[in-house]
């Protein structure tokens, strides 16, 4: 539409411009007064006239003034026949310059054709036009079934993307080594009879560095790397994204030794049957084409498909199969090596001042993907960018941590004094509970600065990575949480609605304990179990297994998780109550009190 409002605006601004020029060609420079036969004849006798130039039946008059005139003869006779008529003085018209001009051929083109003519040739360019667009419109039609896949050229070294530029991810790149020589060397596979896995399936949460780590197998392979979306595949009319499968297994061929990638491919590949639509529906006979074309590749041929996806658990089983993608690799989440390593890459380019630990860093982001991390060091540069400073310090890193995990400070945010000391008491809670119990996460920093929608925040993470957890840890996890509703309890006599959070998360995790871990008195079994519809990809319902009477057994268990963390951290706040009004009266006056500062408060000693 743009582009239609362009043309028929780039067409009129040229007829304009025609018409401008031809009208500045036309005028003359003095307009000539109009006069009649019979006054022509008077200025004659008067001996005014000084030339007369004949241009058919016009007269162009030029008196001896230099006063410009003009007059029209009778055309069936001649200039001196009809002076004669109005009795001119022959002898005074013998004195006259008396020229004829003959009308070129310019003039004839601009004063007789061209006026003909012109609008024939604007209805010829506007027909040019509308014709031209269409075969513009039929070319794309034409290829709307093409694939819209982009191509990463191998030789373009400065796009290359190889493992070094992917930390961590030791056993998936092990894996991926064997894909990258049946690329370089396929007749070695071959010639013994082996068949190299025709797809390779990346699992893992968001930000892992899927799309990266198959970026990283072309550019170590050194092949044409075709990357697409699931979601490219699929349009409004059936058919069009199977004829862009067709299309982009066609033009793999075409380029092999290759990769293909398809990004989030359960956009594409979720189970069949389970949407609306049936056997017709686009994304049903898009997923039945790339079936087919994965199942139909030569043993010959050096093309691996490569997909990523965070929900394997919607994909069809046929995709899944051996013939299709036959290896499955996981990218999970780093850990405290991997993160130190990861963030060694984000900070080629950053200058660090020379008091920078990245382990530290690495220590305090536990459960931090790759992206998480990348988007830490680009903080932290931003925030020394904008504090003035030409290197990036520790201060701006463990900053930048916060900034990630609850949001940007939010120092404006205006808190009366009342509320600033509920804050106070409430995140000295938090951290004295946590301080005080064996299993609990130790404290990182504390602080009532507002950030995000948290008045303030307690930072307590893991001094190493844990898989497992024990119910010993969710028992103290739960009176950390509730330390803070047991200090304003204890501190004021009265609750706020700043624990409304703390109570969400600690509910969750009792629930979770009985009816998923099996920690609690009804035994080692779960209870509930989740419905999702495949087609909507989300949670839409928890079935119900068990009768009423267990519902209150799981209720009654989840009250008794919560009353017991609950009277553990009244307890420790009652008990340690000094430590606790030091610790509120620190953050009013600071508002931060970092590791050591905290330690040395509770008396906790290296």
């Amino acid at each position: 539409m743009n582009k239609l409002l362009k043309n028929i605006t780039f067409i009129i601004v040229t007829f304009l411009l025609i018409s401008g020029l031809f009208i500045l060609y036309s005028a003359p420079t003095q307009k000539p007064t109009d006069i009649s036969f019979s006054e022509l004849v008077n200025q004659i006798n008067d001996e005014k006239v000084k030339q007369i130039v004949i241009e058919g039946n016009k007269l162009n008059i030029e008196l001896h003034d230099e006063t410009k005139e003009k007059a029209s003869k009778e055309p069936e006779s001649s200039l001196t026949q009809s002076l004669d008529n109005y009795g001119v003085d022959k002898e005074k018209l013998k004195k006259v310059e008396i020229k004829i001009k003959e009308a070129s051929s310019l003039t004839v083109w601009s004063m007789t054709i061209l006026p003909f003519l012109l609008p024939f040739l604007l209805i010829g360019a506007f027909i040019w036009f509308m014709m031209r667009q269409a075969q513009r419109g039929n070319s794309q039609a034409l290829s709307f079934g093409t694939s819209r896949a982009r191509m990463l050229d191998p030789k373009n070294k400065k796009k290359r993307v190889t493992f070094s530029d992917v930390a961590g991810s030791r056993e998936a790149k092990e894996e991926l080594h064997e894909i990258i020589e049946f690329l370089k060397y396929p007749r070695k596979f071959l010639n013994i009879g082996a068949k190299i896995p025709k797809g390779v399936l990346l699992l893992g949460p968001p930000g892992t560095g899927k799309t990266l780590m198959a970026k990283a197998v072309a550019g170590e392979a050194e092949v044409p790397f075709f990357n697409i979306s699931g979601s490219e595949f699929v349009e409004m009319f059936v058919g069009v994204g199977a004829s862009r499968v067709r299309d982009l297994f066609k033009q793999a061929k075409k380029n092999a030794p290759a990769i293909v990638f398809i990004d989030e491919i359960d956009a594409v590949g979720r189970h069949r049957g389970a949407g609306l639509g049936g056997g017709h529906d686009e994304r049903e006979q898009t997923l039945n084409q790339i079936l087919v074309e994965m199942d139909g590749f030569e043993t010959d041929t050096n093309v691996i498909i490569i997909a990523a996806t965070n929900r394997p658990d919607v994909l069809d089983p046929a995709l899944l199969r051996p013939g299709r993608f036959d290896r499955r690799i996981v990218l999970d989440f780093p850990d405290i090596s991997e993160r130190g390593a990861i963030l060694k890459i984000h900070a080629k380019n950053k200058p660090l001042e020379k008091g920078v630990a990245l382990r530290t860093i690495a220590e305090r982001t536990p459960g931090f993907s790759g992206a998480d991390l990348a988007n830490l060091a680009n903080e932290a540069a931003i925030l020394s960018a904008r504090r003035g400073k030409k290197s990036i310090g520790m201060e701006e890193l463990t900053e930048s941590i916060e900034k990630v995990i609850l949001g940007p400070e939010r120092k404006s945010r205006a808190i009366n004094k009342e509320e600033k000391k509920i804050i106070a008491y409430h995140e000295a809670g938090h951290a004295l509970v946590a301080a005080s119990l064996p299993n609990a996460d130790p404290v990182q920093k504390v602080s009532i600065i507002s950030r995000g929608k948290a008045g303030g925040y307690t930072l307590a993470v893991p001094t190493e990575d844990k898989m497992l957890h024990s119910q010993a840890y969710f028992t103290d996890e739960l009176s950390t949480l509730l330390g803070g509703y047991a200090s304003e309890k204890a501190t004021f006599d009265d609750i706020t609605t700043g624990a409304s959070n703390d109570l969400e998360r600690a509910t969750k995790i009792a629930r979770n304990l009985v009816t998923r871990y099996g920690m609690s008195k009804l035994g080692p079994r779960t209870f509930g179990k989740k419905e999702e519809l495949i087609f909507l990809g989300k949670e839409i319902n928890e079935e119900k297994d068990y009768s009423e009477n267990t519902a209150k057994e799981i209720d009654k268990e989840v009250s008794r998780f919560i009353n017991e963390a609950y009277e553990a951290a009244e307890k420790i706040i009652k008990n340690k109550k000094a430590t606790l009004e030091k610790i509120a009266k620190t953050l009013l006056v600071k508002e931060t009190i970092e590791k050591d500062e905290f330690n040395a408060i509770v008396g906790i000693k290296k």
